[in-house]
């Protein structure tokens, strides 16, 4: 494996870059990832910058997606003092206020509370998935094990755990890691209200942004995140703002254009 160093302003840290292997978000395309020294500890300072040129957690590996032919992976983020709920999103949001919601520590997560959840979760809802099936030692390491000081938003049904979203905190915002909810309320709609409550969260930090991970058009599994709107994409190593809801359309013209090495603004006559 080669050592690789990407342009940014964290040069100091090392870097490396996997072999080719299939993409977890689109059928028949292979991917690469770029990832942070493990054996680095990070502060939230570094991991903050690091999320502003694309970078993401996963337990202890921050990574970022460098692909051949494709630049799909879009890191993108929701300005949150411009945001508005639409109708689908209210009634989330309303559908939702008997929930009581606590903070605290991922070091603290128990495994009669915690990963019981995850694993029905996984098990129930991501069958078909690269994390099924569920056990221990994949929660732990995915979740509980963090570079920073990662906490957890849970939603408690009286005395009854029914949503955790795992977040990191950053110096523009929080970074949403993974949501996990309790399969047999579908009718809640607890993905939508946890970011709803992450987006309420980083405004009473006064912090601007909630990181929403990736974005990849051509995958419709991940198109959920564009219904949130403003929404900003790291496009070609600039953040642009997306103020409307695109159709679907206009979200496979803009995979489209994104299923190439280059920019898709270059044309040095050089390349024919």
């Amino acid at each position: 494996m080669n050592s690789y160093h990407p342009k940014s302003l964290l040069n100091d840290l090392q870097y490396y870059i996997t072999p080719p292997h299939s993409c977890s978000y689109l059928e028949k395309k292979s991917a690469r990832m770029v990832f942070l020294d493990p054996a680095h500890r990070i502060d939230v300072v570094s991991l903050s910058e690091l999320s502003r040129v694309g970078f993401r957690r996963s337990g202890d590996f921050v990574y970022r997606p460098e692909c051949h032919l494709c630049r799909q992976c879009l890191s993108c983020r929701i300005p949150v003092n411009d945001f508005e709920m639409n109708s689908t999103q209210r009634k989330a949001w309303k559908r939702n206020q008997d929930l009581t919601l606590k903070i605290t520590r991922a070091q603290d997560a128990s495994e009669e509370i915690h990963y019981a959840l995850y694993e029905r979760y996984i098990n129930e809802r991501h069958a078909d998935g690269d994390m099924f099936p569920a056990n221990l030692d994949q929660f732990e390491k995915f979740l509980m094990q963090s570079c920073t000081d990662s906490f957890f938003l849970e939603f408690w049904q009286e005395d009854k755990l029914i949503c955790v979203s795992s977040c990191d905190p950053l110096d523009d915002g929080i970074s949403a890691v993974y949501t996990f909810f309790d399969p047999d309320q579908s009718r809640r709609s607890l993905g939508v209200f946890a970011v709803l409550k992450q987006i309420e969260h980083a405004r009473a930090l006064g912090l601007p942004y909630v990181y929403l991970g990736y974005w990849v058009p051509h995958s419709h599994k991940m198109n959920y995140k564009s219904q949130y709107v403003p929404l900003e994409l790291l496009i070609d190593g600039q953040w642009r703002r997306l103020n409307r809801v695109l159709n679907r359309e206009e979200i496979q013209q803009l995979g489209n254009s994104l299923m190439s090495t280059l920019p898709s603004g270059w044309n040095n006559p050089i390349i024919k």
